[in-house]
């Protein structure tokens, strides 16, 4: 399943303080929390969660989250039809929430009503419910236009490691970190990719000298207020194609070792292509050679 519904009603369940999950989500990109979904396995690593809210606080879509992991509760004993006792255990999952709207900024069950009219948006049953593949995009679309604005990049350093002059946004995006780290890093680390090899410099000659873009390791949901930054450490060299795959698709990003493992399960070998005119001068020199 690619994606569930969490129905929250705060009457019935309220074990956090939302205007505090809220903050963190809007300073460090997530919240991780365990949310029941019942007694039927749908959920997925890697779905995307919708939160709507339900009863007398408000109702509609609220929040957006990835199923990051699942696990089994306790077994319990309930009482079946016929009153005897039978086994059954209600499923959790781990969410991380990724971007959350405030309380009654919600999208209305009218509007939901209106673009996924499948659902009765006003009353759906808990404490979850999977969400049919045509019906995903649709709800994806709706939360582009009416859910917040991006959060975080996982990429930023944590506000105050690094000066605020140091990072700029360019066409993609790419922070530069402090002139000092990164040459602490680049000394240590070179200027080629730390997973294919890829060598600006011998790609593009002299415009490509000494650049490099640098990656943080460390997911920034993990460093706490007192982190500093350790450039040789925390910091690597990847080129831009690396820097997105070590991203994609997940919450904490690839490793090195991860990244360079998927290259060569694919069949890709590291290196440099060779022009044409390269492999003639390397023809040339081998027949000089030769002919002394």
């Amino acid at each position: 399943m690619t994606a569930i519904i969490l129905v929250w009603n705060p009457d019935e369940w309220n074990e956090w303080t939302y205007p505090a999950v809220l903050e963190e989500v809007a300073e460090t990109g997530r919240f991780l929390a365990s949310w029941e979904v019942g007694t039927t396995d749908f959920a997925t690593s890697g779905a995307d969660a919708w939160l709507v809210l339900q009863g007398r606080h408000g109702r509609g879509l609220i929040g957006h989250g990835v199923i990051v992991s699942e696990r089994p509760a306790p077994r319990l004993q309930a009482p079946d039809a016929a009153g005897t006792a039978e086994d059954w255990s209600p499923l959790y999952v781990r969410v991380a929430f990724d971007a959350l709207l405030p309380a009654g900024d919600q999208i209305p069950p009218a509007v939901l009503q209106e673009t996924v009219p499948g659902l009765d948006w006003e009353a759906l049953p808990g404490p979850a419910l999977a969400v049919e593949p045509p019906v995903a995009p649709l709800i994806r679309g709706l939360w582009r236009e009416f859910g917040p604005p991006p959060g975080a990049d996982p990429t930023q350093p944590v506000p105050g490691t690094v000066t605020s002059a140091a990072v700029s946004r360019v066409e993609v995006n790419r922070y530069e970190h402090s002139p000092d780290a990164r040459r602490a890093c680049i000394a240590h680390h070179g200027t080629s990719c730390a997973v294919c090899g890829f060598s600006f410099e011998i790609a593009y000659g002299d415009i490509g000298k000494d650049f490099i873009p640098v990656h943080h390791l460390v997911p920034v949901s993990q460093l706490g207020s007192t982190y500093e930054l350790d450039p040789v450490t925390d910091l690597v060299p990847l080129c831009a194609n690396c820097h997105a795959m070590a991203h994609l698709g997940v919450t904490t990003p690839r490793t090195v070792a991860e990244l360079r493992r998927a290259m060569a399960g694919a069949g890709y070998l590291t290196g440099q292509a060779l022009t044409q005119k390269e492999l003639q001068a390397q023809q040339d020199a081998r027949r000089i050679l030769n002919q002394q």
